[in-house]
């Protein structure tokens, strides 16, 4: 055995894991079968514009020993992110705050607002919600889910609201003031430089290999390592065999347009179902629209987003965790607990949506319980 640990996986969860055996003295090798580290936070430079290559990535966190942690690696700007809806040409403020209700209603005060959504919530009925629709209304009333709620969810998901759990609607927030910072969080921002760089830095004096499919050569690849670290799909890992765990897929389209500004905002989704993509990325403005300088940039780049379901071969990036597929996983759970020196880690190997702070805090429980007092930081 060459190293303690070969990780399959240069995603946060990998890298964090990485970092923290080599501060603890462990030998390790990084495999990755795309041709960048990074993960799903690549970050790839065009005319001085730092794109999210697979998708929208903004670090938020109220767990300041992460946010310690990952500013160990990258300075971070104070990005507050206030997405936009576009329903058929009408611009609503995301998050639903004091500005959607007056839009929509007219309502000034927060009293006003809050009535209008109780009485659309007693005209339909809702006492106990069932599912996502029922526990949207309940939240925020028939108008603002048909308009700004509905035709997003349904083209994310591919699934009526009526068949979706309840707790998807609950991470988005309703606030009765002016406040239209999407996230309750502490600390947020976006690493100065792009997510590349930082996990570059946390990577720096680990051997990584690039363009490696674990999977293909797993027999080979197992024997130089004491303990795997597998952050891929978790149905993968095991071929397959029990059935194909579900997941929603996007497609990106991205241009570089000559003009220094297309939308004015980093994110505006798209909120009615005639529209084929889900939202529009303005990458620039995640960075103020300058460059590390402090310089205006000429050009702009944009990414519309499609939602799919995911078939072999497409790159997996929601766990659909429904009752079928929850059932599915731990039967694939049991599987893995069988599985002699392998761990586990991260969003696709433990089918579950994480956000990127809770991906490296659970870098850290596991280092926590292997080698943690080895750890010099």
């Amino acid at each position: 055995m060459k190293y303690d640990y070969l990780i399959v996986g240069s995603g946060l969860y990998g890298a964090t894991f990485a970092n923290l055996a080599h501060a603890a003295g462990k030998s390790v090798l990084v495999i990755d079968k795309r041709p960048h580290v990074c993960g799903n936070v690549y970050t790839e430079r065009v005319e001085g514009i730092n794109v999210h290559k697979y998708g929208a990535h903004i670090f938020h966190t109220n767990n300041k020993a992460v946010w310690e942690y990952v500013n160990r690696f990258a300075t971070f700007n104070r990005f507050t992110n206030s997405p936009v809806a576009n329903y058929k040409g009408e611009l609503y403020s995301l998050p639903f705050n004091m500005y959607t209700f007056n839009k929509m209603w007219g309502a000034i005060t927060p009293e006003e607002a809050a009535a209008k959504i109780d009485e659309q919530r007693k005209a339909a009925g809702i006492t106990n919600p069932r599912n996502l629709e029922e526990q949207a209304i309940s939240l925020v009333g028939t108008d603002i889910y048909q308009k700004l709620v509905k035709g997003y969810t349904e083209k994310q998901w591919g699934r009526d609201c009526k068949d979706l759990p309840s707790f998807i609607i609950k991470r988005l927030p309703v606030r009765f003031t002016f406040d239209n910072n999407y996230f309750n969080a502490l600390y947020q921002g976006i690493p100065i430089g792009g997510y590349t760089k930082m996990v570059e830095n946390m990577l720096d004096g680990i051997e990584v290999r690039l363009g490696v499919d674990y999977l293909e050569h797993k027999a080979e690849l197992d024997k130089l390592a004491e303990t795997v670290v597998y952050t891929g799909p978790i149905d993968a890992y095991f071929g397959y065999k029990l059935g194909y765990l579900e997941y929603r897929s996007v497609r990106f389209e991205t241009e570089l347009l000559d003009k220094p500004n297309f939308q004015g905002n980093a994110a505006v989704n798209y909120t009615d179902h005639e529209t084929p993509w889900t939202r529009i990325i303005e990458h620039k403005w995640f960075e103020f629209g300058k460059d590390e300088q402090g310089n205006d940039l000429p050009k702009t780049v944009i990414s519309r987003e499609y939602s799919s379901e995911w078939k072999p071969g497409d790159e997996p990036y929601y766990p659909v965790n429904d009752e079928k597929n929850s059932k599915l996983y731990a039967e694939y759970k049991k599987l893995a607990d069988a599985e002699k020196n392998v761990v586990f880690g991260g969003r696709l190997a433990e089918y579950k949506y994480y956000d990127m702070d809770q991906v490296v805090a659970e870098a850290w429980d596991i280092s926590k319980r292997t080698f943690w007092h080895e750890l010099i930081i």
